[in-house]
């Protein structure tokens, strides 16, 4: 108890100066933040640059970001619903001009189809997500809607279930239209946790049209929101998820290579990566690497493509994410610690896979950890 006291003032001392030393933070954080005071929070923003080092800035940042990001969810999500509705519009829904907003809008709802079903199941081992959020959309921004417009969206969208059969002369016959069916969700103006991060993912897609959304970004921007959700301060809590948004932008400028199937083979890309796991593990464990590469032949992306993409939070529990991300953030070289920490998760596995065959050796290195 004295010494997790202790661990608290050592983080108070450094964040209560004028101008905090980001390298006496890197260093505290290393060995884990605690939870208490909203250390956590706070340490994670500076470590991703969202906050300056000067704390008499704080006040004026956090309200200018904030704000900005209030714009992007006028723009970008409550606009997209009231645009739907203007019948006034030239616009029309069979426009096969490639510019047509109505074009855009089904492309758009193609894409927040896989953010709603990625959201909805992550971090299944935690209910967290599952509980409802005490600032809905209704509550956090001025809008003619109290319910989030992308609910409304979506439980528009409609699922074309096509049956094809091909006649005599081989053309095809397409019949069959199914309605989605909308999922239980709670009462106008309530929302889940894992709708926020809906929406944060929502805006964050819009505003990067050159990347777009891709499978497991769902999974690197959870421990974010987490964390600022959850922090004991209540205005923390209250603006989660702009601080979301911003800490992910910074977060995905970093690993957005990862995400690029067109850069996997490049040097920045996750195929090399995977390669430097294996060139580190055959220096500290030759015999275990000679027995997974040589004997088994299990290749790196069988099991290290998931760990290095989405940063280990699909193999651990997410309170277990959190306390890794504290060392990984505040690490000088970041994702070069990440190779070593995959290295030592393979170390710890040693002993099991040396004992089995391929298909056995193989679902133990699959399996969560943690």
């Amino acid at each position: 108890m004295a010494a997790a006291q202790n661990k608290v003032k050592l983080f108070e001392n450094v964040l209560n100066q004028e101008i905090i030393s980001l390298e006496e933070i890197k260093k505290l954080c290393f060995s884990g933040c605690p939870e208490e005071a909203s250390i956590r929070a706070t340490c994670w923003k500076l470590l991703l640059n969202y906050i300056p080092p000067e704390t008499a800035d704080w006040k004026s940042h956090l309200k200018k970001q904030r704000e900005s990001y209030a714009k992007f969810i006028d723009e970008l999500v409550q606009n997209s619903v009231e645009n739907d509705n203007d019948s006034s519009t030239k616009d029309h829904p069979l426009n096969t001009n490639p510019q047509s907003d109505w074009n855009q809008y089904f492309k758009d709802n193609e894409m927040l189809c896989q953010i709603d079903r990625d959201c909805r199941r992550l971090s299944p081992g935690l209910a967290f997500y599952q509980y409802e959020t005490k600032y809905p959309y209704g509550k956090i921004f001025k809008s003619n809607h109290e319910t989030n417009p992308l609910r409304k969206r979506l439980a528009g969208i409609a699922l074309s279930a096509e049956e094809i059969h091909t006649n005599k002369v081989g053309t095809f016959q397409k019949n069959k239209e199914i309605k989605k069916k909308a999922p239980e969700q709670l009462s106008d103006g309530e929302e889940y946790h894992w709708e926020v991060v809906e929406r944060i993912l929502f805006v964050y897609t819009k505003l990067n049209k050159g990347q777009g959304y891709v499978q497991g970004m769902n999974e690197v921007i959870g421990p974010l929101y987490y964390t600022f959700a959850t922090d004991p301060d209540q205005s923390g809590q209250e603006n989660a998820e702009a601080d979301t948004f911003w800490c992910f932008m910074n977060l995905m400028s970093e690993v957005r290579d990862n995400f690029i199937k067109s850069l996997d083979e490049s040097k920045v890309g996750i195929t090399h990566k995977m390669q430097q796991v294996m060139e580190v593990l055959e220096k500290i464990d030759t015999p275990l690497y000679i027995y997974l590469t040589k004997n088994l032949e299990v290749k790196p992306q069988y099991f290290c493509f998931r760990w290095i993409t989405v940063l280990l939070t699909q193999e651990f529990d997410l309170p277990n994410v959190v306390r890794i991300w504290d060392s990984l953030l505040s690490h000088e070289k970041r994702f070069d610690f990440l190779i070593y920490i995959c290295c030592a998760m393979l170390k710890l596995i040693r002993g099991d896979i040396l004992k089995k065959d391929f298909t056995a050796a193989l679902k133990t290195l699959q399996v969560r950890l943690y």
